[in-house]
């Protein structure tokens, strides 16, 4: 214990401990949990929904803090207190980018709240490409970081397949069966074994197609199905407790959901280093290596896209130098807090892929989300007549009635145009 408000995780805990990852990208982070558990790591998803996680999260966190921070905060102290758990076996773990938002904030009012609720001996680790903190029983080292982003990858190109088989699926949960098989299998795979690691990356384009091909050999009724895209706050955009299960609400009113992959996420951290350096003159270091990152993940995202549109069964994700060509006559690269820029372009890209129909989940607390997200719509829109576009807020008080209904009238109004 570094002090009585950092709790470093230690070499002796990884032996014991369960870390809890919070409810979020469940899809990429079961694949991240798999990775990580052939590095000796015992972790666990949250999957926990309900009211009384919102309840903890009021109490122990400022009803005027971000909507996300308080479902996470929440989330993590119900589990804490369910019994499922010993909480002086139990770590904490989130996701850091050192920025100015909520993924550089939260743990210090996670903290805080560990505090009142009397267990402040529970450890947090920050997971971060900076290393924002020191946690020895938690080090990453670059291979381990490489096999991460590889998950990601992985993670989007499944998580793309299984919203494009789903609604055409004859036999309810083939998808999710065959993404579970997948997800085990590549976790193995990119881990800690040097051999079966060196042997998927050497094949990585073998491994693409056959997983495009299994999920291709999925039985399927052809139908024309409404599509609609979802972007927003990166929380509410993927985590089905932040959003009110909308993936499945949409699901069940027989649409095919499209989300733009969690990679363009980080890629889009790298642009703004670039963007940095040319706007402002900033490390002239950072901006080499970011360009060089940069480089290496837009280059493994188009390996990916060739392979899918080489096998031909489902639609590819754009090149992320589309997306930023897409975006160049909208809004200031320089406008980069929380999703920024990328926002409205995720909706040009949506709309340039035939995606016209757009939910942007707009989270409470989230002032850069309101501005990118509704202040765009109508710029967009403007230039963009075909696009229907419906902005659902989410917050303590909002009812998933409220929401239902909202989305309903949009599904309505894009029907009526086939």
């Amino acid at each position: 214990m570094t002090s009585d408000y950092y709790v470093q995780f230690t070499p002796e805990m990884k032996k014991e401990y369960t870390i809890l990852v919070p409810s979020m990208l469940n899809g990429h982070f079961e694949l991240v949990i798999e990775f990580l558990s052939t590095y000796g790591y015992k972790m666990e998803l949250l999957t926990s929904q309900g009211k009384e996680i919102v309840d903890l999260g009021l109490r122990y966190v400022h009803n005027d803090t971000c909507y996300p921070a308080i479902l996470v905060i929440g989330q993590f102290l119900h589990a804490l207190r369910s019994g499922k758990y010993d909480p002086h076996k139990t770590a904490l773990i989130y996701f850091q980018t050192g920025g100015g938002c909520r993924a550089s904030n939260y743990i210090s009012l996670l903290r805080k709240a560990l505090i009142k609720a009397e267990l402040e001996f529970v450890p947090v680790i920050s997971l971060s490409l900076i290393r924002l903190e020191e946690h020895p029983g938690f080090k990453m080292n670059l291979r381990q970081y490489m096999g991460l982003f590889d998950a990601l990858l992985y993670g989007d190109l499944i998580y793309s397949l299984v919203n494009q088989t789903k609604p055409y699926e004859l036999t309810a949960g083939d998808a999710d069966a065959l993404k579970k098989r997948w997800i085990k299998q590549l976790g193995d795979a990119l881990g800690a074994s040097a051999k079966t690691r060196d042997r998927i990356l050497r094949h990585r384009k073998v491994t693409y197609r056959k997983i495009i091909e299994d999920f291709a050999a999925i039985p399927k009724q052809p139908r024309d199905a409404v599509k609609v895209g979802i972007v927003g706050e990166i929380y509410v955009k993927f985590s089905p407790l932040g959003n009110n299960n909308l993936e499945e609400f949409l699901l069940s009113e027989g649409a095919e959901v499209v989300v733009p992959g969690l990679l363009d996420f980080f890629i889009y951290c790298l642009y703004n280093s670039i963007v940095d350096y040319k706007f402002y003159g900033r490390d002239f270091f950072v901006h080499l290596l970011s360009r060089i990152a940069f480089r290496y993940l837009c280059n493994k995202k188009r390996e990916m896209i060739k392979v899918m549109e080489e096998e031909g069964s489902f639609r590819p994700p754009a090149p992320f130098e589309h997306v930023i060509a897409l975006n160049q006559d909208y809004i200031s690269f320089g406008v980069k807090m929380g999703e920024g820029w990328l926002l409205p372009s995720e909706i040009l890209e949506l709309a340039d892929s035939g995606v016209n129909n757009i939910v942007c989940v707009q989270p409470f607390g989230c002032l850069p989300n309101h501005i990118v997200g509704k202040g765009m719509m109508r710029p967009i829109k403007e230039r963009n007549p075909n696009i229907n576009i419906v902005a659902i807020d989410y917050d303590t008080s909002a009812t998933s009635v409220n929401q239902e209904n909202r989305l309903k009238l949009m599904l309505a109004a894009a029907r009526s145009t086939y």
